[in-house]
Protein backbone atom coordinates (compact mmCIF):
# COMPACT_ATOMS: atom_id res chain seq x y z
CA UNK A 1 0.00 0.00 0.00
CA UNK A 2 1.40 3.35 -1.02
CA UNK A 3 0.31 6.42 0.93
CA UNK A 4 1.96 9.71 0.11
CA UNK A 5 1.58 12.56 2.57
CA UNK A 6 2.44 16.18 1.91
CA UNK A 7 2.21 18.97 4.46
CA UNK A 8 1.54 22.51 3.29
CA UNK A 9 0.59 23.06 6.91
CA UNK A 10 1.93 20.96 9.78
CA UNK A 11 -0.26 19.30 12.38
CA UNK A 12 0.98 19.68 15.93
CA UNK A 13 1.89 16.30 17.40
CA UNK A 14 1.14 14.12 14.35
CA UNK A 15 3.77 12.31 12.32
CA UNK A 16 3.48 10.93 8.79
CA UNK A 17 4.44 7.40 9.79
CA UNK A 18 1.65 7.11 12.36
CA UNK A 19 -0.93 8.52 9.94
CA UNK A 20 0.21 6.03 7.28
CA UNK A 21 0.09 3.08 9.68
CA UNK A 22 -3.44 3.86 10.84
CA UNK A 23 -4.74 4.57 7.35
CA UNK A 24 -3.27 1.33 6.06
CA UNK A 25 -5.23 -0.51 8.74
CA UNK A 26 -8.46 1.18 7.63
CA UNK A 27 -7.74 0.59 3.94
CA UNK A 28 -6.98 -3.10 4.49
CA UNK A 29 -10.40 -3.37 6.12
CA UNK A 30 -12.10 -1.61 3.19
CA UNK A 31 -10.39 -3.02 0.10
CA UNK A 32 -8.88 -6.41 -0.59
CA UNK A 33 -5.85 -5.25 -2.55
CA UNK A 34 -3.05 -2.71 -2.49
CA UNK A 35 -4.02 0.84 -3.26
CA UNK A 36 -2.32 4.18 -3.76
CA UNK A 37 -3.50 7.25 -1.91
CA UNK A 38 -2.24 10.81 -1.76
CA UNK A 39 -2.94 13.10 1.19
CA UNK A 40 -2.38 16.83 1.44
CA UNK A 41 -2.65 18.77 4.68
CA UNK A 42 -3.21 22.45 3.97
CA UNK A 43 -4.83 25.61 5.29
CA UNK A 44 -8.28 27.18 4.91
CA UNK A 45 -7.22 29.55 2.14
CA UNK A 46 -5.82 26.79 -0.07
CA UNK A 47 -8.69 24.32 0.47
CA UNK A 48 -11.13 27.14 -0.30
CA UNK A 49 -9.33 27.76 -3.61
CA UNK A 50 -9.47 24.03 -4.46
CA UNK A 51 -13.15 23.85 -3.51
CA UNK A 52 -13.96 26.79 -5.77
CA UNK A 53 -11.82 25.61 -8.69
CA UNK A 54 -12.84 21.96 -8.79
CA UNK A 55 -16.28 21.84 -7.18
CA UNK A 56 -17.58 25.34 -7.86
CA UNK A 57 -18.20 25.95 -4.16
CA UNK A 58 -16.99 29.27 -2.80
CA UNK A 59 -16.37 28.18 0.77
CA UNK A 60 -13.92 26.66 3.20
CA UNK A 61 -14.43 22.98 3.94
CA UNK A 62 -12.78 20.47 6.22
CA UNK A 63 -11.94 17.78 3.66
CA UNK A 64 -12.01 17.29 -0.11
CA UNK A 65 -11.69 14.01 -2.00
CA UNK A 66 -10.61 13.68 -5.61
CA UNK A 67 -11.07 10.12 -6.88
CA UNK A 68 -8.78 8.84 -9.60
CA UNK A 69 -11.55 6.59 -10.84
CA UNK A 70 -14.60 7.55 -12.79
CA UNK A 71 -16.63 6.35 -9.84
CA UNK A 72 -17.00 2.68 -10.69
CA UNK A 73 -15.85 -0.17 -8.49
CA UNK A 74 -13.83 -1.52 -11.41
CA UNK A 75 -11.83 1.68 -11.49
CA UNK A 76 -11.25 1.49 -7.73
CA UNK A 77 -9.94 -2.05 -8.21
CA UNK A 78 -7.12 -0.58 -10.33
CA UNK A 79 -5.47 0.46 -7.09
CA UNK A 80 -5.40 4.20 -7.69
CA UNK A 81 -7.77 5.65 -5.12
CA UNK A 82 -7.06 9.36 -5.44
CA UNK A 83 -6.30 12.40 -3.34
CA UNK A 84 -7.62 13.56 0.02
CA UNK A 85 -7.07 17.17 1.09
CA UNK A 86 -7.58 18.20 4.73
CA UNK A 87 -7.70 21.74 6.07
CA UNK A 88 -5.66 21.74 9.27
CA UNK A 89 -7.18 25.11 10.23
CA UNK A 90 -10.71 23.75 10.05
CA UNK A 91 -9.71 20.51 11.78
CA UNK A 92 -8.29 22.50 14.71
CA UNK A 93 -11.54 24.50 15.01
CA UNK A 94 -13.70 21.36 14.79
CA UNK A 95 -11.55 19.63 17.37
CA UNK A 96 -12.03 22.50 19.82
CA UNK A 97 -15.77 22.82 19.06
CA UNK A 98 -16.38 19.09 19.53
CA UNK A 99 -14.05 18.77 22.51
CA UNK A 100 -12.09 15.89 20.97
CA UNK A 101 -8.34 15.52 20.47
CA UNK A 102 -6.98 16.97 17.23
CA UNK A 103 -5.55 13.63 16.11
CA UNK A 104 -9.01 12.03 16.33
CA UNK A 105 -10.51 14.83 14.23
CA UNK A 106 -7.75 14.42 11.63
CA UNK A 107 -8.30 10.64 11.44
CA UNK A 108 -12.07 11.13 11.12
CA UNK A 109 -11.59 13.58 8.24
CA UNK A 110 -9.13 11.24 6.51
CA UNK A 111 -11.57 8.33 6.80
CA UNK A 112 -14.37 10.55 5.51
CA UNK A 113 -12.26 11.49 2.50
CA UNK A 114 -11.26 7.88 1.80
CA UNK A 115 -14.90 6.80 1.94
CA UNK A 116 -15.70 9.44 -0.68
CA UNK A 117 -12.94 7.95 -2.84
CA UNK A 118 -14.70 4.59 -2.50
CA UNK A 119 -17.96 6.06 -3.82
CA UNK A 120 -19.70 6.83 -0.51
CA UNK A 121 -21.65 10.07 -0.81
CA UNK A 122 -23.58 11.55 2.11
CA UNK A 123 -25.08 14.21 -0.18
CA UNK A 124 -27.03 11.69 -2.31
CA UNK A 125 -29.66 10.78 0.27
CA UNK A 126 -30.31 10.50 3.98
CA UNK A 127 -29.90 6.72 3.69
CA UNK A 128 -26.51 7.10 2.06
CA UNK A 129 -25.52 9.70 4.67
CA UNK A 130 -26.40 7.25 7.44
CA UNK A 131 -24.52 4.41 5.72
CA UNK A 132 -21.44 6.62 5.37
CA UNK A 133 -21.67 7.87 8.96
CA UNK A 134 -21.88 4.31 10.33
CA UNK A 135 -18.87 3.23 8.29
CA UNK A 136 -16.94 6.32 9.38
CA UNK A 137 -17.63 5.55 13.06
CA UNK A 138 -16.73 1.88 12.62
CA UNK A 139 -13.42 2.64 10.93
CA UNK A 140 -12.52 5.39 13.37
CA UNK A 141 -13.07 2.97 16.27
CA UNK A 142 -10.94 0.38 14.45
CA UNK A 143 -7.93 2.66 14.03
CA UNK A 144 -8.28 4.41 17.40
CA UNK A 145 -7.57 1.02 19.02
CA UNK A 146 -3.94 1.58 17.96
CA UNK A 147 -3.62 5.19 19.13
Amino acid sequence: MEIQIRFRKRIPGLKSQKIKRLLKKALKDLVNHDVELSILFTDDNHISQLNRRYLGRDSVTNVLAFPMSGGSSTDVDSGLLGDVVVSVDTAIRESKDLGVPLNETIYRLLIHGVLHLLNYDHEKSSEEALRMEKEEHRLLALIMEDV
